[in-house]
């Protein structure tokens, strides 16, 4: 599930988009100001930024310019500025793509899927290592040592997610977020449930633990 930031200060259009995004099936993030923006891109990995230029605290083209120098995020702006001279300087302080106000929410889902595409085209396949654990994100497969490991849509969206914080407590808070979407509730056991799968299939040939319970707080992905 690709994950996009909204960084827009006007409370209707920033609930509009979220609103839409989440419908189409996106994880979505909205701070309302440039400030926040970057902190929340700072904290946690995102897949695209949709971006206001006419932002309080620092500027929309501030933020892409510092968004672009520390990842190659993908960046869309929306704004109501139409001259020529405001869509070259959005792409020169590192936007991708320029869409203005007034919008079709169509429009800007067709232009985040290219952007999206993109992206993945010229990122290829990532293989992420911890220990023995091998987890190619383009196959979207898992080997331990020599073995290889079969593993469910939601396991393996999991194990990606602690692969990609290895030595980090991740809270019950942060996992349903960020695999499930969305939140159960205090009494679901989901992620014992599913940490319990990944212990068993990532132990099955007498491997070690490594998906450890940090009691009161979470689970972390640690060698001993």
């Amino acid at each position: 599930m690709h994950r996009i930031l909204i960084i827009e200060d006007e409370p209707e259009i920033a609930n509009y988009l979220r609103r839409g995004l989440v419908l189409e099936g996106f994880q979505v993030t909205v701070a309302a100001d440039g400030p926040t923006g970057l902190a929340a891109a700072r904290e946690t990995s995102h897949d695209l930024v949709i971006l206001d230029l006419m932002l309080p605290g620092i500027d929309g083209l501030e933020v892409a310019r510092r968004l672009r120098a520390a990842s190659d995020i993908p960046i869309i702006i929306l704004t109501a500025r139409d001259a020529v001279a405001d869509r070259v300087r959005g792409l020169e302080n590192g936007a991708d793509d320029y869409l203005v106000k007034p919008f079709a929410f169509e429009e800007l889902l067709a232009r985040i899927r290219v952007q999206l595409r993109r992206r993945q085209a010229s990122a290829g396949s990532e293989v992420l290592r911890f220990g023995n654990l091998a987890l190619d994100t383009a196959a979207r497969e898992l080997r331990v040592g020599e073995r290889r490991v079969e593993l469910t849509a939601k396991e393996y969206d999991l194990l990606e997610l602690f692969m990609r914080h290895p030595n980090q407590v991740l809270t019950r808070e942060v996992i349903y977020d960020r695999v499930w979407g969305y939140d159960f509730g205090g009494e679901s056991n989901i992620i014992e449930v599913y940490v319990r799968y990944l212990r068993q299939k990532l132990e099955a040939g007498g491997e070690p633990r490594v998906i450890h319970t940090v009691r009161g707080a979470g689970y972390i992905l640690r060698e001993d």
